[in-house]
């Protein structure tokens, strides 16, 4: 175990959220953002990392303990599916008093799991989640944050200029929120792709938002389906792990979980279509699914 630099950030997984926070955090001139991630090893992945690592000045490091040692503060930023294993490989090479930031979207039980991980290492593990799309807020994302240390975590956060709020002392609370959530918003997305890539196979697309809109006014229905569609074409991966996990919570609450699961499976099936959202088109997004999807 090794002392606390508080001028050092850690990160696990250097995906899209990594970046948008560290483009944005507050820091001082002797600050250092250092990260890891697996996908370094990868000769297509790395290139891109390396690029944004040198533009936004964090350090990639090969290892994760090199990545982790020394740092005050350790994001968790992966996929739900792999933050167990980012807990349990990240908590040898903490510093002591350290705070664990977990912010994947993972069940209550799974952060449970994570904390006693972290906990038993020596570090202060803080139950994160990240309650709307990093961008364009970016750091200044809306957080909810849990657990014991909440309150001088939220000073932690305060201080890079992330906007945290505390849901509670109990490791789980902040996640909960946020898998409850889940199931609405992911399930919209799920219900968008079913009913209009339908709808535009019958011809019959305009009519049906049509409706919707002359029913429902107060929403852009023709915007919010193209942008849902977008983000299933695009982290529909991440989102089908993260409905897992809801799937997971669910239940432990003892409550069916049927429609979860079935989310799960759509974002996996547009997010295995391997397409990018292009242009913000519903009908061309559709057609590209239908194309695609044979």
């Amino acid at each position: 175990m090794t002392m606390i630099n508080h001028r050092k950030i850690a990160i696990a997984g250097f995906g899209e959220a990594a970046r948008a926070f560290a483009s944005g955090w507050t820091r001082g001139e002797e600050s250092e953002v250092a990260a890891f991630d697996p996908k370094l090893a990868d000769a297509q992945a790395a290139p891109s990392m390396e690029k944004a690592g040198e533009e936004l000045g964090v350090v990639l490091c090969p290892v994760s303990s090199e990545a982790l040692r020394d740092a005050g503060g350790v994001f968790s930023l992966v996929t739900a599916d792999c933050a167990a294993d980012a807990a349990a490989q990240s908590a040898p090479h903490l510093a002591a008093g350290a705070f664990f930031f977990d912010c994947n979207s993972c069940s209550p039980v799974t952060k449970a799991q994570n904390a006693e991980v972290i906990e038993a290492a020596g570090g202060r593990y803080v139950d994160v989640a990240v309650m709307a799309p990093v961008h364009p807020l970016r750091h200044r994302t809306p957080l909810l944050i849990a657990g014991p240390h909440a309150e001088p975590a939220l000073d932690y956060l305060s201080a890079l200029g992330m906007q945290g709020k505390i849901a509670g002392n109990r490791v789980g609370e902040a996640s909960a929120i946020k898998m409850m959530r889940s199931v609405i918003i992911k399930g919209l997305e799920a219900l968008t792709a079913e009913s209009m890539l339908a709808a535009r196979r019958a011809g019959v697309e305009d009519a049906v938002i049509a409706s919707l809109q002359a029913s429902d006014p107060g929403i852009d229905w023709q915007k919010r389906f193209s942008y849902n569609l977008e983000r299933m074409m695009v982290h529909g991966a991440r989102r089908a792990a993260e409905m897992r996990e809801v799937a997971k919570t669910l239940s432990d609450y003892g409550i069916s979980n049927r429609l979860a699961t079935a989310i799960a499976e759509w974002q996996d099936e547009i997010a295995g279509l391997r397409m990018e959202g292009g242009e913000d088109n519903l009908a061309l997004r559709l057609d590209r699914v239908l194309e695609s999807r044979g």
